[in-house]
């Protein structure tokens, strides 16, 4: 998908375009290409975004640590505003106090918008927080404790053991 010019897709007829999606992202590993659709609609003032869209993620537990295949399911919505960017002056080091009104995306209005970064950003925000490959999963299961002492059958296999044993056998209690 290549970036699109904003003021191109105001010129639209309908001022919407619709971008099939069947392509792997680079910078997001899948076992399947990325399918569905995204929508971009011009408001004038602001961009429509929206996507449907669906892959499958190895993904690995965090309980047990096991890999794992995950359907991962994409219905996004976002409205980016087109207005100029505020000259600021460079404020390093110093504490600056932001709105809630102020902490939205904003694109130039005769800038471009690439879909396909919208789209990984998407994809990245829709990742599980808890990644479990069965609910019932549970955990890492230690192994069983070793014997300290081997076995007969363990002396048998191993004749390093008799040597041990006939050291151990030396040594005063």
């Amino acid at each position: 998908m290549e970036p699109l010019h904003i003021p191109q897709l105001a010129n639209r007829q309908d001022r919407t375009l619709e971008i099939i999606v069947d392509t792997l992202i680079p910078e997001f590993e899948t076992l399947t290409p990325v399918r569905g659709k995204v929508i971009v609609k011009h408001g004038g003032t602001f961009l429509d975004l929206s996507a449907q869209a669906e892959t499958i993620i190895t993904l690995k537990c965090d309980r047990c640590l096991q890999q794992y295949n995950h359907r991962l399911v994409l219905d996004a919505t976002e409205i980016i505003w087109l207005e100029e960017p505020d000259e600021e002056p460079d404020r390093k080091g110093m504490e600056i106090r932001t709105d809630l009104e102020e902490l939205v995306d904003s694109l130039p209005p005769d800038g471009h918008f690439d879909p396909n970064v919208w789209l990984y950003e998407q994809l990245c925000l829709s990742l599980p927080l808890r990644q479990l490959c069965d609910l019932d999963c549970a955990g890492i299961i230690p192994p069983a404790e070793v014997d300290p002492e081997p076995s007969e059958a363990q002396q048998l296999l191993d004749s390093r053991w008799g040597i041990l044993g006939t050291i151990k056998d030396r040594l005063p209690e």
